[in-house]
């Protein structure tokens, strides 16, 4: 997506350690137009794959899943970090470390929002390590959903996270990749 692209070119920030800067656009400020555009791109990579709801975790997920679920017009689901009185037992619990927060992070969805006759589409503003993606790909296999897909904003590479969800019988689609961040610079894949 070559908007994406040129917005991580000349707005991202590589501010070391793999910590890509993109709040300007997608993590603190959202730009809701490139939202709905890349929401439109994940939809038409992702179409015919009968996709009932897509799945994120919150909080950066959930605007590229909920662009990606009114052009797919599916329900989005969230995994929540924090468990709400409205959410009773039983629910479903995964966690990951967060690589910006230094931290596991508990990921919790409620049975009564994802189904085992649901076909999911996993969305995220990024693959990096997988270790996100892979908690919330746990979540619906215990819910025992069908996982269709996994399609992320940003990917990168150099991290090893489509390596790490390789064994899935899954596409897995990235609007932009990013080859490497050396030395202040963001060098993205042909």
């Amino acid at each position: 997506m070559e908007e994406l692209k040129r917005l991580v070119r000349e707005e991202g920030q590589n501010l070391g350690n793999g910590i890509l800067k993109v709040d300007g656009f997608i993590n603190h400020q959202i730009d809701p137009l490139l939202m709905r555009r890349a929401g439109e791109e994940l939809a038409r990579r992702f179409a015919g794959k009968g996709v009932t709801k897509i799945f994120t975790a919150e909080i950066s997920g959930i605007a590229p899943a909920l662009a990606a679920g009114l052009a797919l017009e599916v329900p989005v689901v969230f995994a929540r970090k924090r468990k709400p009185v409205t959410m009773t037992e039983p629910v479903y619990v995964e966690s990951a470390p967060s690589h910006t927060k230094g931290v596991e992070v508990l990921l919790m969805a409620s049975p009564e929002y994802l189904k085992p006759e649901d076909r999911i589409l996993v969305v995220d503003d990024f693959l990096a390590s997988g270790h996100t993606l892979a908690a919330l790909v746990r979540l619906v296999e215990k819910a025992h959903a069908t996982l269709v897909g996994i399609g992320v904003l940003i990917e990168k590479e150099f991290e090893g996270g489509r390596e790490a969800l390789s064994t899935l019988d899954v596409p897995i689609e990235s609007l932009v990749t990013i080859a490497a961040m050396e030395d202040d610079r963001i060098i993205l894949a042909e």
